[in-house]
């Protein structure tokens, strides 16, 4: 754990009886980092999420953030953070200005300043026009703008997102993602955030990969994928192992096998494709080509695919 780091995790280990949800992780998150934690649903990114939002205590290891420790210095902890679970925790029968102003007193806003912190963030996220309607008539996107708003009340400098695009449509998301940044470059917020969206996880700084409660990668988006060895070749057959041994007795091709289809990587792919066809065509049902992609990592790292389920 390095001296400066917005969030420093040391051997951190949690357990739900006997399954491990978090192995022995060490990671750090640099501040103004806007930073993914990126994995399938039991992979432990949750787990992570509830222990530095301080809805759960440490089992073992530990934790600091912004150089306090979150079981001795967990207030202190609590006010440096702004937290919007996946969960919606807007009061549909308020309007979103008594959203707001019914939140302030709980992390330490009252008055004349919650009432400026209020309509400023109000401001920003492009809802105060609808300060006087209530929660449950704005959209999905409107209701994550106010979220936001509600998570920054009292100016944080770290703030923590679960699933942050969960029910959003395409613009509302790109929205979501404009906010984001504006508040990592304009205002110096560190920003967390789990999901299990790939081209969410693309546009942070940088992302860790998470299965089975182990980090098994770590580093920007681009890093990540130059380390799976060139493009992408996967192949759907009604035999995959048939179609395995055949590519390495006729092309002295490595392949696997990965979810029921046969997957490769080859530096020259569109050169690849077409001697495939002529040895095997017989076996294949379609063959896909693609540049690496963040699942491409996340299936060198694990040998199967990202799916979300438990």
């Amino acid at each position: 754990m390095t001296a400066s780091a917005a969030i420093g995790i040391s051997r951190l280990t949690h357990r739900y009886g006997s399954r491990v949800a978090l192995d022995a992780l060490d990671l750090d998150i640099a501040p103004g980092e806007l930073f993914a934690i990126l994995g399938p649903n039991g992979s432990g990114k949750t787990t992570l999420f509830r222990l530095l939002s301080t809805l759960t205590a440490p089992q073992q290891g530990s934790i600091e953030v912004l150089g306090c420790d979150i079981v001795r210095d967990r207030r202190a902890v609590q006010q440096s953070l702004g937290v919007v679970f996946q969960a919606p925790s807007l009061d549909k029968k308020l309007t979103v200005r008594e959203n707001l102003r019914y939140h302030g007193p709980l992390v330490g806003l009252w008055g004349r300043a919650l009432d400026e912190a209020t309509t400023e963030l109000l401001a920003r996220f492009d809802v105060a026009d609808r300060a006087a309607d209530l929660a449950e008539t704005l959209s999905g996107g409107l209701r994550r703008r106010v979220e936001l708003a509600k998570g920054l009340l009292h100016r944080p400098p770290l703030l923590l997102l679960d699933e942050p695009s969960t029910g959003l449509d395409p613009g509302a998301r790109n929205d979501l993602w404009r906010y984001l940044r504006e508040l990592r470059e304009h205002d110096g917020v560190t920003i967390v955030l789990t999901t299990h969206l790939l081209e969410e996880a693309d546009r942070a700084d940088r992302l860790a990969i998470f299965d089975r409660g182990k980090l098994v990668a770590l580093d920007a988006p681009d890093r990540l994928r130059a380390t799976v060895a060139g493009d992408s070749i996967t192949i759907e057959t009604a035999d995959p192992a048939a179609l395995v041994g055949e590519l390495s007795r006729q092309l002295g091709l490595a392949a696997a096998v990965v979810d029921g289809r046969v997957r490769l990587e080859h530096p020259d792919g569109p050169r690849l494709v077409p001697r495939i066809m002529d040895a095997c065509s017989a076996r294949i049902q379609a063959i896909t080509l693609g540049r690496p992609t963040l699942e491409d990592v996340f299936i060198a790292r694990t040998g199967r695919r990202m799916q979300n389920d438990e």
